[in-house]
């Protein structure tokens, strides 16, 4: 694509973009939360960082819940890509959304098990997941663990296929999320 592309190609829309950037935003502070915040044992109360991950965590749920809403409400215009590239870029996409919505669900439902409150800006509390005590609840602690590497792994793929697509095709596919 030539460099007069890139003022034709459409952008996502505002809306799309803000909340593209607001989960990655959210998702970085709950990676930092998460490999700070101390080991989370039987008896481990939820306060300091652990409280912080909760809560950013909720908000995860509610900024992920609007960004499938509106992107099911608002599709964007495809990129025009290769059939190979296409299907990369959706599977991918795909195994984004799924993560996006499994590891905070595990970790949700892993706090019910224990708990643990879960609130939205520590007002609009969610309900529970799993009952007090729940051995599904708990071994879903790990699950949300495991799953967060494999997120972190798809995000690492995901931002390095958007900078292939800058650097090495040089088209304007990261430029439709950017301001």
């Amino acid at each position: 694509m030539n460099l007069n592309a890139l003022t034709q190609r459409p952008a996502y829309d505002g809306i799309a973009r803000l909340l593209h950037w607001l989960v990655a935003l959210l998702i970085a502070a709950q990676f930092v939360l998460g490999w700070t915040m101390p080991d989370v044992h039987r008896d481990t109360v939820p306060d300091g960082l652990i409280a912080w991950h909760l809560g950013v965590g909720a908000a995860i749920v509610a900024a992920v819940a609007c960004r499938i809403l509106w992107r099911i409400t608002h599709q964007p215009q495809p990129a025009e890509l290769t059939p190979t590239l296409s299907f990369i870029s959706r599977a991918t996409h795909t195994l984004l959304y799924v993560t996006l919505v499994a590891v905070p669900l595990a970790g949700w439902a892993n706090a019910s098990s224990r708990g643990w409150a879960v609130k939205l800006f520590g007002m609009v509390r969610y309900p529970d997941l799993t009952q007090n005590g729940s051995q599904t609840g708990h071994a879903l602690g790990d699950v949300h663990g495991w799953l967060a590497w494999a997120l972190l792994a798809l995000i690492v793929l995901h931002i390095g296929g958007a900078l292939f697509h800058r650097i090495v095709l040089k088209d304007d596919v990261l430029q439709r999320m950017l301001p």
